[in-house]
């Protein structure tokens, strides 16, 4: 009898070897989701791992997207890109309370993982949190807190470890995605817009598209690991509240009506001191707007700000073109038109797109104001 045990055990082990692969980890790992929330900064969601060690007798989340807002100049490092987040963890239970409270959702795939692979992604995770190695330069599109996590899994599991491919097209650039979130926020996206340069207008790939936390799970849903499917269907853990419908775009309002009132002041013969004032307006307020956007450019890390070619319309100059005596501004006029043009050529071309159901309105303006500041100045010397 006890030969033929060891026979049928023995036969099992080669007919069905996975049935050798005990996982005595007693570890579950799994990826966490969030949704988006009512506040502009959660508009993206958010994505962090879960593990419970029943040997240990933790049940943690490592989190990378925690970050000190007590530092000393906590506004500047935020607004120059200098701010550093880190890798955290912390009872499971507290950050499902978090989410609860702020009415957002959670949703949670449980990987399917053998014990080994498992204390791989767990030890990956631990020597990633302490203190000389936990820290990072956060950047939105680049490194942030779902890139991250999108790296554990490929630097833990190896080159055997494969993303499911989940991009929609290959001709999708950041900026492209990044609209599609920002559906009900029109200012933010208005402004993000504008700060935002030709680099996040190049096309994705399938790792590229995982910095949005969605994403990551779509492709986590479909990834496989020596071959074989690793995650289970997602479950959901906190149900999140419906978000609100789109409402008004204030910025195409806004600048609609500057638009329609530059058209009507040009027709105005008698609006001569309403005309000037205008212009005056038009072009300081662009001027300063292209000076923030150097500043983005060139003062901050925010790699996402670099090459902005906004700059074309927004003409940092301007601030000063806009207290200029019209004799000294006839050729920076027509320069100003040109570069105005480049920057729609630039938009036709892919190479930076305009946010143009804003801005069109007022690049109609500014080529009304150039146009006259040209002709006003070319008449006046003719008459000379």
């Amino acid at each position: 009898m006890m030969l033929k045990k060891y026979l049928f055990i023995l036969l099992m082990f080669f007919a069905f070897p996975s049935i050798a692969q005990v996982d005595s980890s007693r570890i579950r790992i799994s990826l966490l989701t969030c949704g988006s929330g009512q506040e502009p900064w959660e508009t993206f969601g958010h994505t962090a791992i879960h593990i419970t060690d029943t040997i240990g007798g933790t049940d943690n989340v490592y989190n990378y997207g925690t970050f000190n807002g007590y530092d000393d100049g906590f506004l500047l490092k935020f607004v120059r890109g200098k701010l550093s987040y880190y890798l955290s963890y912390y009872p499971y239970q507290d950050f499902v309370a978090e989410y609860a409270v702020r009415h957002r959702s959670v949703r949670e795939q449980l990987l399917q993982l053998s014990g080994s692979e498992k204390i791989q992604i767990y030890n990956f995770l631990i020597n990633n949190s302490k203190d000389e190695n936990k820290y990072y330069q956060y950047d939105f599109f680049f490194d942030n807190c779902a890139t991250r996590v999108r790296d554990v899994f490929k630097n833990a599991l190896g080159n055997q470890f494969a993303y499911g491919n989940v991009i929609p097209s290959s001709t999708l650039s950041y900026r492209n995605i990044i609209n599609l979130y920002f559906y009900k926020v029109h200012w933010q996206r208005f402004g993000v817009n504008l700060l935002l340069g030709s680099k996040i207008d190049k096309n994705m790939t399938n790792m590229d598209i995982m910095f949005l936390p969605d994403y990551l799970e779509r492709s986590i849903a479909k990834a496989t690991l020596k071959g074989k499917p690793i995650a289970h269907p997602s479950q959901t853990i906190v149900e999140g509240s419906k978000l609100g419908g789109a409402g008004i775009n204030g910025p195409f309002v806004l600048t609609c009506f500057i638009g329609l009132f530059t058209v009507f002041s040009m027709m105005k013969r008698s609006w001569k001191v309403t005309r000037a004032v205008l212009k005056t307006f038009i072009l300081f307020t662009t001027g300063v707007l292209g000076c923030i956007m150097l500043i983005m450019w060139f003062a901050t890390d925010h790699q996402g700000c670099s090459n902005n070619f906004n700059i074309l319309w927004a003409l940092p100059t301007n601030v000063i073109a806009a207290f200029m005596h019209n004799k000294h501004k006839s050729r920076y006029a027509l320069v100003a038109i040109c570069l105005l043009i480049t920057s729609l050529i630039l938009h036709i071309l892919k190479v930076q797109e305009l946010p143009l159901l804003e801005i069109g309105p007022i690049l109609l303006s500014l080529l009304l104001v150039f146009g006259s500041i040209f002709r006003k100045a070319t008449f006046q010397k003719e008459e000379r």
